[in-house]
């Protein structure tokens, strides 16, 4: 039987006809061919498609847009910084006269009123020295007295000549000693009870005290070696300091010169809504040489105590009005690598793509000082699939216009849809 087998083999080789072994490989590679051919035949199929989709852009809706129409509006032209706030005014408590600490008369952050009593130095030494002087007083003005009747008797001699001019001239001179021995009693007297009010401290100013940098019981000194019990610093009105870079000054200049120029201020976590006016009253003299700024401060009210002093703020300088200035959403720009641009959506619903040029921020708009004109209505929405030159939907609802700027850069950033 193997021979037999053999020999069958050989005759099938002999004469090219492929064994089962080599019908099963060539099935194999078939389909293995078949496969890799068939990504290929689907790509190609969807070029096609493309292509032909390209070819013929009617076979795409237009598509749907929201528009706005480009609204002027008188806007500020103004200038962005960061500041500080700083306390209205700044006082730190120092005792004038010597002595130990006996009383305490406020707490610590409590809010102060001018001529509150705030502590109470050792009284005892000031109140016997003005008791030394009062006495001295006394004294002085006895001798005065004494003087006095000795010289008149003496007025009376002195033309019988009794006595001498010498012993004249002298009690004379006795008298005018006396006088200003009296004067200087006095003097003595008034010291006294001004270093005896020394020792009662008080508040200078209304203001809110900081912590107390002394205790009762210590042992402070006066003048030179002054040691600080306390800081008081007045909140309300408050300044918030900052600076413009030297290019800006001269308009600055020009405006704090008119007395139009003025600060809105605001936290940094606070809404522009939020935002404070404030007066520009003071401008430094000098530029300063490291930094080529120059400081400026502003004046802000604050009653209910919003801010504190360090506190960084946002400034905006407001330098002037800008009359008629072409506003849109900023959602309604776009940035290419040319620069940005808008979609201008044509009488005839086609949108045209504009470069334009854009100005400072408003709120939630920007002005646009090239490029596009008021009333003209440019897509706010929708701008992923439009086409320039093609066609697009407006979506419904009455045209829109963008939100008006108030004096202070504030805006509504509400937005409707238009037609």
């Amino acid at each position: 039987m193997m021979r037999d087998s053999r020999f069958i083999a050989a005759k099938r080789v002999a004469s090219g006809i492929p064994s089962r072994a080599q019908r099963k490989g060539r099935r194999n590679y078939s389909t293995f061919g078949v496969l890799l051919l068939l990504p290929a035949v689907i790509a190609s199929v969807s070029c096609n498609r493309s292509s032909a989709r390209a070819d013929n852009p009617a076979a795409f809706p237009p598509p749907l847009v929201t528009v706005v129409k480009a609204a002027a509006q008188d806007v500020p032209h103004y200038l962005d910084e960061i500041g500080r706030n700083v306390a209205f005014e700044s006082v730190s408590v120092t005792p004038q006269v010597a002595g130990r600490i006996t009383e305490r008369h406020f707490q610590d952050g409590e809010n102060l009123r001018q001529g509150q009593l705030l502590f109470v130095i050792d009284p005892r030494p000031f109140k016997a020295q003005l008791d030394s002087a009062r006495a001295s007083l006394a004294q002085a003005q006895a001798a005065l007295e004494l003087a006095k009747i000795q010289f008149a008797r003496d007025q009376e001699l002195v033309g019988t000549r009794a006595i001498s001019k010498q012993d004249y001239d002298t009690k004379k001179n006795t008298v005018d000693v006396g006088e200003a021995q009296v004067e200087a009693a006095k003097a003595a007297i008034e010291t006294a009870q001004i270093n005896l009010d020394y020792c009662y401290i008080h508040s200078p100013i209304n203001g809110r005290a900081g912590a107390r940098l002394v205790d009762v019981g210590n042992v402070v000194q006066a003048n030179a070696n002054a040691t600080s019990l306390l800081s008081i610093q007045r909140l309300d009105p408050i300044y918030a300091t900052f600076t413009v870079t030297e290019q800006d000054l001269s308009e600055v200049q020009k405006e704090m010169s008119r007395g139009t120029l003025k600060a809105i201020v605001r936290l940094p976590a606070d809404a522009e809504s939020n935002a404070r006016p404030g007066k520009v009253e003071f401008l430094d003299n000098t530029v300063q040489n490291a930094t080529g700024t120059v400081n400026l401060r502003a004046t802000i009210p604050n009653s209910d105590r919003h801010f504190w002093p360090g506190q960084f703020v946002n400034v905006r300088l407001v330098l002037d009005m800008q009359k008629g200035a072409v506003l849109v959403p900023s959602q309604a720009t776009q940035i290419s690598q040319k620069g940005p641009f808008v979609y201008v959506v044509k009488s005839d619903d086609t949108a045209e793509l504009r470069p334009v040029t854009l100005g400072q921020r408003q709120g939630n708009d920007v002005v646009i000082t090239n490029g596009l004109a008021a009333g003209e209505r440019v897509v706010l929405a929708g701008q992923l699939l439009v086409q320039p030159g093609g066609k697009v939907h407006v979506g419904s609802g009455a045209p829109a216009t963008a939100p008006a700027a108030n004096g202070d850069g504030k805006q509504d950033s509400a937005v409707r849809s238009a037609s």
